[in-house]
């Protein structure tokens, strides 16, 4: 097995299928939970004023590494958590001349994430749900993958600690948060 360019989207990547794993979150309450932030801070997103959009994915690589199991590309919504990190990145001035903070969310933890933050410029925070305790309170779909239990790719957008919108199953994960930012201008511009 050979590793793969975690910056490139291979053809033929398989969708996600909306399978109503999310349809329970708009409108929710966000529970109050600290989170560690990549910053260095913990993060009670429940307690964040104005708009937040955050994003979930599975786990992102590391350049020269194999990826976690040799089937990882044919996982629907498996593929593409580092260039889903760098659209919301490239995009960020955006979102925050909207006065929308962005945070992105994995079951990795903080030392690693914050690897990926420093390697790729990332200028938001990166929260680590390591112990799965927002992503059980929201319960967010996950999915098991060589015995690491990792969150499935989506986004929500949040105004006050209550969810407005969800966006699920997130795909293509390079196009993901334009999407987002498209749904966010009308409204908040």
């Amino acid at each position: 097995m050979q590793p793969h360019d975690i910056h490139q989207l291979p053809a033929g990547l398989p969708a996600p299928v909306d399978d109503g794993a999310c349809d329970h979150l708009p409108g929710m309450h966000l529970p109050s939970i600290l989170l560690p932030a990549t910053d260095g801070s913990e993060v009670d997103l429940a307690g964040l004023p104005g708009l937040i959009a955050v994003f979930t994915y599975p786990r992102t690589g590391v350049p020269g590494q194999l990826p976690l199991v040799q089937d990882w590309d044919l996982i629907p919504g498996a593929r593409g958590c580092t260039p889903q990190t760098c659209r919301f990145r490239d995009l960020h001035a955006e979102f925050a001349r909207l006065g929308c903070r962005v945070f992105g969310l994995s079951t990795q933890d903080t030392a690693y994430q914050r690897e990926m933050v420093t390697r790729l410029h990332v200028p938001f925070s990166i929260l680590s749900d390591d112990h799965l305790r927002l992503i059980g309170a929201l319960r967010l779909p996950t999915f098991t993958v060589a015995s690491q239990i990792l969150v499935r790719r989506l986004a929500w957008v949040a105004n006050n600690g209550i969810i407005r919108k969800v966006f699920y199953p997130a795909f293509p994960p390079d196009r993901h948060a334009d999407q987002v930012l498209a749904w966010l201008q009308p409204k908040y511009a």
